[in-house]
């Protein structure tokens, strides 16, 4: 066997199946203690967008100032969207707090498609009262 052949052979192989790999990207959202409720569903339109796009999320709240004393509203705050996005999305990283930051990670759950293909009926064959009518 040729050796060259057998190199090439796989740099074919790898590139057909690069074409077919999927990349999953990681959007991020971020948020802050005081976000009001229209904030709140303008960033959870997006968040579901994403997801439904099969990206994973890492939504992140900065504390500022004086919110650093009541790091709770912001685990409050990743609650809420864990509970809204539980449908369509898994914990992958719990809340976690880092100095000022706190951040968390979700991914989507597989939910399975239904096939695009139809189901074929079988062809009825004419029943032989039709037949005779369309006869006469």
């Amino acid at each position: 066997m040729d050796f060259g052949k057998y190199k090439y052979d796989l740099d074919k192989k790898k590139k057909e199946a690069k074409k077919h790999q999927v990349q999953v990207k990681v959007k991020e959202i971020k948020y802050h203690a005081n976000v009001d409720d229209h904030d709140y569903d303008y960033k959870m339109r997006h968040a579901i967008e994403f997801l439904e796009d099969n990206n994973r999320i890492k939504c992140s709240l900065f504390f500022r100032g004086r919110e650093n004393a009541h790091t709770e509203i912001g685990f409050q705050l990743f609650r809420r969207i864990i509970e809204d996005l539980k449908e369509i999305a898994k914990i992958e990283q719990e809340p976690k707090q880092n100095g000022k930051n706190l951040s968390m990670l979700l991914s989507p759950i597989k939910i399975k498609k239904p096939s695009r293909k139809k189901a074929r009926k079988p062809a009825e064959e004419p029943k032989a009262a039709d037949i005779d009518s369309e006869v006469v």
